[in-house]
């Protein structure tokens, strides 16, 4: 079979697989490409990676577009997703409702899960909010870091550790099994990424990229969108 080629921050990847059923009825395509770290995904793409579509957070997409990568009349916003805590399946929850009681969790983890700390939205996050608690060398060791927050997640919901916790993007904790979403970060230390979706400049299949933005970003959607960790713009 045929297919729409993808790179996508891994945030989509639960939402992108969701509408793949109702891709493939329409067009006839499968899926397929590449979930990860938002800027491992555009730097592919600016090595000339070939791909009919792009899902990345807003600011990227904004340089692509510059940059003549993607089409400026293609792009799409999806939704916003914010940066949470997570815990195993099983494990107490943990909640954090402001900078001292986020630096305790932080601090009473023996494992921390985290998406790259230099490419990923989440990662980097992550890496500035423990600067600001002024405990980023204190935890240094006990911070697990992975490719992206898929990773992230299926290797705490595996964890060993007594005390783990992760942190990465909401719709990656909620589509791994084995991990629970356990609250957002408190305001100050607070991330909400917008997630937008484009056509490539150099798309082989440009129709077939404008009915999986449809379907990701469409009023019929706005229920999956939900279930999948994005909230509307």
């Amino acid at each position: 079979m045929s297919a729409l080629k993808i790179l996508s921050g891994g945030a989509a990847h639960g939402l992108v697989r969701s509408v793949r059923g109702q891709f493939r009825e329409l067009t006839g395509l499968d899926l397929k490409g590449e979930f990860g770290a938002v800027g491992v995904m555009a730097g592919k793409l600016r090595a000339g990676i070939q791909a009919d579509i792009v899902v990345l957070t807003a600011a990227l997409i904004a340089d692509l577009v510059r940059e003549n990568l993607v089409t400026a009349a293609s792009v799409s916003d999806i939704g916003r997703v914010e940066t949470a805590l997570a815990v195993r399946a099983g494990d107490p929850p943990v909640v954090a409702r402001d900078g001292p009681t986020l630096r305790a969790t932080f601090l009473a983890a023996d494992a921390i899960f985290v998406p790259d700390t230099k490419t990923s939205t989440a990662g980097i996050h992550v890496a500035n909010a423990l600067a600001k608690l002024g405990i980023a060398g204190e935890v240094a060791d006990r911070l697990n870091i992975f490719p992206n927050g898929a990773t992230a997640m299926r290797n705490l919901a595996a964890s060993s550790a007594e005390r783990p916790i992760g942190c990465t993007q909401s719709t990656e904790i909620i589509s791994t099994e084995g991990v629970t979403l356990s609250g957002s970060l408190p305001q100050g230390y607070d991330l909400a990424t917008v997630y937008t979706a484009a056509i490539t400049a150099t798309a082989d299949k440009a129709e077939h990229a404008r009915v999986l933005i449809d379907l990701l970003t469409g009023a019929g959607q706005h229920e999956l969108r939900t279930r999948a960790g994005f909230v509307d713009i």
